[in-house]
């Protein structure tokens, strides 16, 4: 069980091992590292998602491990309460950051728009911390838009047992 301890409380993830294994693999190595420490969810999009796990309170991206393989043909769905590898363009281009589903979001898919975004877990336990953040003010700020106007803090995240 992994823990998302965050400044509006805990959010619960069950990890997709055996559909997503270079995510997991990925995102436990990430955790291990105490990389998630102090980094932020920086863009909420009410209805959409919250992403996070790349950046500082200053809005600055923290160095990460390189990209790792795109998984999105895994046979997950982007719906409500499930985590993806957030990317840029480039398809396989992802690295510490992910996204959790607000809604049912197929049009991430693999093979709807293009490649997709990789699901690889899932919220357990914590859908309303969630709902929470997705309710908080948001602004421009530092170049990104959809920033929490007061600072949604990721503490730590570990992983039990």
């Amino acid at each position: 069980m992994i823990t998302i301890k965050t400044n509006h409380g805990d959010i619960e993830v069950t990890l997709f091992e055996d559909k997503a294994p270079i995510s997991c693999e990925n995102f436990r190595r990430y955790i291990e590292d105490g990389f998630f420490a102090d980094t932020i969810f920086h863009r909420v999009i009410p209805g959409f998602m919250i992403q996070g796990g790349g950046m500082d309170e200053s809005l600055r991206q923290k160095p990460t491990r390189d990209p790792i393989k795109n998984e999105a043909d895994n046979g997950e769905s982007n719906r409500r309460g499930t985590l993806a590898m957030a990317r840029t363009m480039d398809i396989n281009s992802a690295t510490s950051q992910f996204f959790i589903n607000l809604s049912d979001n197929d049009f991430l898919d693999h093979g709807g728009r293009d490649f997709g975004y990789a699901v690889f877990g899932e919220v357990t336990d914590g859908m309303d911390v969630v709902d929470a953040i997705a309710g908080v003010e948001t602004g421009n700020r530092a170049g990104h838009q959809d920033v929490p106007v007061e600072t949604v803090t990721i503490l730590e995240v570990s992983i039990a047992g």
